[in-house]
């Protein structure tokens, strides 16, 4: 539950407060969803290939804001060494995600900076994909003991994601420039939940009509 709901909602959480704050990779998002669906449909899954941009925005809030500061503990089934350190047998081993993803040497670029084209891959048209096989970052665990919903978290995030900045105009509330980015002191989400004002961008009738 953790990782498949609360994961991809602080995720999204994230993401909107720091494109907020950054209105030219906001545009870039909304261009590529009026290029890609248009403004007479709502998103579909079918589409989720052609969304790289979104799919990035995804990804970089997943490493600079992970829902949690470690992973599920792995515990080593006999002596081992990983990157020259010794893992005795028996040892219980527990990622770091805030240390991966902040890490200056897997993230030489603004390390701390909220920049999704860091992972389109100089746009060479590769599919972009939340998850990170090579431990720079964890969006959904890793390993043989990373998460069973992987596929459905994904999907929950680039929908609800997509959804929301297709749907929507966002900007800060009246009287404040900026969404404050302090993390809470006792977790890594938002100190303050977001409080965005949003309206509608889209024809009325492209909304699903109320019951």
């Amino acid at each position: 539950m953790v990782a498949t709901v609360d994961n991809p909602s602080n995720a999204v959480e994230w993401a909107l407060a720091e494109m907020i704050n950054q209105p030219k990779i906001l545009g870039k998002a909304i261009e590529e969803l009026d290029r890609v669906v248009g403004k007479e449909r709502l998103v579909q899954e079918s589409d989720f290939s052609q969304l790289n941009y979104i799919k990035a925005y995804a990804r970089e809030a997943f490493r600079l804001h992970p829902i949690a500061p470690f992973n599920v503990p792995h515990v080593a089934r006999s002596d081992t060494t990983v990157a020259n350190y010794f893992i005795p047998k028996g040892s219980h081993v527990l990622l770091s995600r805030s240390g991966l993803g902040r890490n200056p040497k897997a993230w030489p670029d603004e390390t701390l900076n909220f920049k999704p084209e860091r992972h389109l891959k100089d746009d060479d048209g590769s599919e972009v994909v939340l998850t990170e096989n090579d431990l720079r970052f964890m969006s959904f665990s890793t390993g043989r003991r990373g998460c069973i919903g992987v596929t459905l978290g994904t999907s929950m995030t680039v929908m609800l994601f997509a959804r929301l900045l297709q749907g929507f105009t966002w900007t800060a509330p009246p009287n404040e420039s900026k969404i404050d980015l302090s993390e809470a002191e006792d977790s890594l989400a938002l100190a303050k939940p977001l409080i965005a004002v949003a309206k509608p961008r889209l024809a009325k009738h492209v909304y699903p009509a109320e019951t």
